[in-house]
């Protein structure tokens, strides 16, 4: 098996994982000390900035709950070149008050030995803001 199609098997595991709300499924694709990374934009919200390893990110998925009341990732399209994947896609997100939104996303993530070593998310910060605030 070639180490792309590796990780797009990991990368695929991760986003059902996601989908299942099965937080050890999504580690497991994962390095320990992974880099997982939001815009600082939404620093305020406490999901902004670079969270690091297996606790960063729980601590990062614990905190989506206090702010927001949903979201649903779809992606669309998966680029890969050597050890990155950078995946396109939208995400439903509902707000704490029951307002949902599709909003487009950009994950880049890297990967070393099948395992995800970095996870970038670009979004429109201000768009995802005005939707938490609503």
């Amino acid at each position: 098996m070639s180490r792309e199609h590796d990780n797009l098997t990991a990368i695929h595991a991760a986003y059902r994982a996601f989908h299942d709300r099965d937080l050890a499924a999504l580690l497991a694709t994962m390095d320990p000390g992974i880099e997982w990374v939001h815009p600082d934009g939404l620093a305020e919200y406490g999901l902004g900035g670079t969270k690091i390893g297996h606790q960063g990110v729980r601590e990062f998925l614990g905190r989506v709950p206090t702010v927001l009341g949903g979201m649903r990732l779809e992606p669309q399209e998966f680029v890969q070149s050597g050890d990155r994947v950078v995946v396109f896609g939208v995400r439903a997100v509902t707000s704490l008050s029951g307002h949902t939104e599709t909003l487009p996303f950009i994950h880049s993530w890297t990967f070393r030995d099948g395992r995800a070593v970095r996870m970038e998310d670009v979004f429109d910060t201000v768009a995802f803001a005005r939707l938490i605030d609503s």
